[in-house]
């Protein structure tokens, strides 16, 4: 999904300051979908404004600059559709955590220890955020529940993941590092 079509996705679930969008592709139930930072949201929106694929208003603030509120036209709700209809790139995965698996052999064993666990720490947290009823009410798009309960799934299958296979990860290192590991614990 290109930052285009998240911006488009946000804005059809409602108006948007470019500030509302990145939190929302950061923290909010977007943040799942892609990257985007505000030097590609903003320029992204201008495109999409240029083309007539969304509307901005200002809207005054008191002792502040007027905030500029984005809103999906028509013709963006078509040109989203279409791009959601043309087959889809790859899910990309990036983990700090397996590249320290991946090379855990040459990892003291307390090192792989800590990440395993902080690993666990974060999963579990992404887990409390995604079945916080206060951070997702429940909502009247079926399409996000059905989304969230595939994240929750995904974080259940990784927590027991880690939880059933860690110690053999650990082994790894404690194995490549031999007596000395045993005579340091």
């Amino acid at each position: 999904m290109s930052v285009r079509s998240l911006c488009l996705a946000i804005l059809s679930f409602g108006d948007a300051t470019g500030y509302e969008i990145r939190k929302e592709s950061t923290e909010g139930r977007f943040s799942y979908f892609e990257d985007a930072s505000f030097g590609s949201i903003y320029p992204a929106l201008a495109r999409l404004e240029a083309e007539g694929l969304v509307t901005v208003r200002e809207e005054p603030q008191a002792g502040k600059p007027a905030r500029k509120v984005y809103s999906i036209t028509q013709a963006g709700r078509t040109e989203f559709i279409t791009s959601l209809s043309e087959p889809q790139a790859a899910d990309t995965f990036r983990s700090p955590f397996l590249l320290v698996a991946l090379n855990a052999a040459q990892l003291p064993p307390d090192v792989v220890r800590r990440a395993l666990e902080r690993r666990k720490m974060q999963v579990q947290e992404e887990l409390r955020r995604l079945t916080d009823t206060d951070c997702h009410p429940e909502a009247p798009h079926p399409g996000s529940s059905w989304t969230r309960d595939y994240g929750i799934a995904c974080m259940n299958f990784t927590l027991a993941y880690l939880e059933d296979n860690g110690e053999a990860l650990i082994k790894i290192a404690e194995d490549a590092a031999g007596p000395v590991a045993d005579a340091a614990e």
